[in-house]
């Protein structure tokens, strides 16, 4: 195996809202789109980031096995845009699952391509991968560009790769006031949730400000200035529609 290396912004130990069980979390450097909601907008710029190989990430990764294998956990790579790092999660992955270690990517499939090379190394990947964790921002493809500034038709494109595959996914939602709240968009993701018969699980996900201030920090305006966190009577709305509770 070839020590290939990639471009890492942070590690979480024991992570419990990114797939299933306690996990160990690699953020990835990178990304494509740039959502106004972003809580992670120091993850955009691509190049950056601590160098790593996975060889080295593993090895951090392991010391916490006694926790995955308690609580059904595992190791998920998010971002930033982790497919953008394929050969890096091919190496990762392959070593997780030589250790029987449950593995989950975290995108939204925004650098989804159909080009032969990138589905050559994605079919790898999959067959390395127990769990996607999927991110469908917008439905209506106009109000998806001006909230992320990218199109939403890859997204929907790797939702029908994955689909193909019978790859398990868990669909999520941010659910955003007067953004991503309107009962026609979310009827319209319900809509596309039912084409997918590898959906194990819905989720919605109330828009928190939790990651302002590294905006701030960044110098960057925040576009979403002030927005408040749904009330509850939305986000029930929200689950109701999407009939999350069916993937409980």
């Amino acid at each position: 195996m070839s020590d290939v290396m990639g471009r890492v912004h942070s590690v979480e130990s024991m992570g419990t809202v990114d797939g299933p069980g306690i996990r160990f979390i690699v953020f990835m450097q990178g990304c494509l789109l740039r959502c106004q909601f972003c809580h992670n907008p120091d993850t955009w710029k691509i190049g950056t980031g601590t160098e790593r190989s996975a060889q080295d990430v593993f090895d951090e990764a392991i010391k916490y096995r006694e926790f995955f294998e308690a609580s059904n956990g595992g190791v998920t790579v998010s971002g930033g845009e982790p497919l953008l790092q394929i050969d890096f999660l091919i190496e990762f992955f392959t070593l997780c699952k030589k250790a029987g270690i449950h593995t989950t990517i975290d995108s939204c499939g925004g650098c989804f391509t159909r080009e032969p090379e990138f589905i050559e190394k994605l079919d790898r990947l999959m067959d390395l991968t127990d769990l996607i964790l999927l991110d469908i921002k917008q439905m209506n493809p106009e109000k998806h560009l001006k909230l992320t500034t990218k199109s939403n038709a890859p997204i929907l494109d790797f939702a029908h790769y994955l689909r193909d595959k019978n790859q398990p996914i868990w669909i999520r939602h941010v659910l955003i006031p007067t953004k991503t709240d309107d009962p026609a968009d979310l009827t319209s993701l319900r809509d596309f949730i039912d084409t997918l018969p590898n959906v194990k699980r819905v989720e919605v996900l109330p828009y928190h400000t939790m990651g302002v201030y590294k905006w701030k920090e960044m110098g960057i305006r925040y576009p979403l200035e002030g927005i408040e966190p749904p009330d509850d009577e939305t986000v029930k709305m929200a689950n109701d529609i999407l009939k999350t509770a069916t993937y409980a």
